[in-house]
């Protein structure tokens, strides 16, 4: 992937085909960036620039073709196949990200997961069995595992990022309350409710002109 490509356009184009799948279940062949920016609150010239970064995709006064488009854009995030990932940590958080429906039909599978707790090690939790952390190079590597899903506690989290690019695991989904650290070969996505409900409260804070 171009360097080139700003983070903030990469992360709009999983948003761009949603809304594309969408239209697509409703039968509709053709959206112009009026309409797609319309529903997605993005401007049309910020669609038309955000996707000139990948090629030309539509015609002036046509509009996108959308299964064309749905397709293309697919093909650049690698969505054409299905992704393993394997889960840390397997609390009552790690348990309801197991049990999440979403990610099988978007091509993401978790096929191992890992805790360091006796009490779950060789449990069975939604027909994965948990195994002992202390496998997890091993097994990352035998199943060429390159996603990974981090929900441990804070204090033991960069440690796991540590152990998961050793290795090999290239793009990790972090829900371990840290800023985790790791080469810049490694992605890294951040999800904290916690830092998103306080930055809300703000906006609910200050409604109506409070200071």
């Amino acid at each position: 992937m171009p360097q080139e490509i700003p983070e903030v356009v990469i992360d709009r184009l999983p948003v761009y085909v949603r809304a594309l799948a969408a239209l697509e279940r409703q039968g509709r062949e053709v959206v112009n960036s009026q309409e797609l920016g319309e529903r997605l609150g993005v401007t049309p010239a910020q669609i038309r620039k955000d996707l000139s970064y990948f090629g030309r995709f539509g015609k002036q006064g046509r509009g996108y073709n959308v299964g064309r488009l749905l397709e293309e854009l697919r093909q650049i995030l690698g969505l054409t196949k299905e992704w393993p990932m394997v889960l840390v940590g397997v609390g009552q958080l790690g348990r309801a990200i197991v049990a999440y429906g979403g990610f099988v039909p978007q091509g993401f599978r978790i096929v191992e997961a890992f805790d360091v707790d006796a009490k779950i090690v060789g449990a069975t939790v939604d027909g994965l069995t948990v195994k002992s952390l202390d496998s997890l190079p091993q097994v990352v590597k035998r199943r060429k595992v390159e996603i990974a899903i981090v929900a441990v506690p804070a204090a033991t989290a960069q440690d796991v990022i540590d152990m998961l690019v050793g290795a090999g695991v290239k793009a990790i989904l972090n829900y371990a309350p840290i800023a985790a650290h790791a080469p810049a070969s490694v992605q890294i996505k951040d999800i904290d409710p916690v830092l998103s409900l306080q930055s809300m409260t703000f906006y609910v804070n200050n409604a109506g002109g409070k200071t």
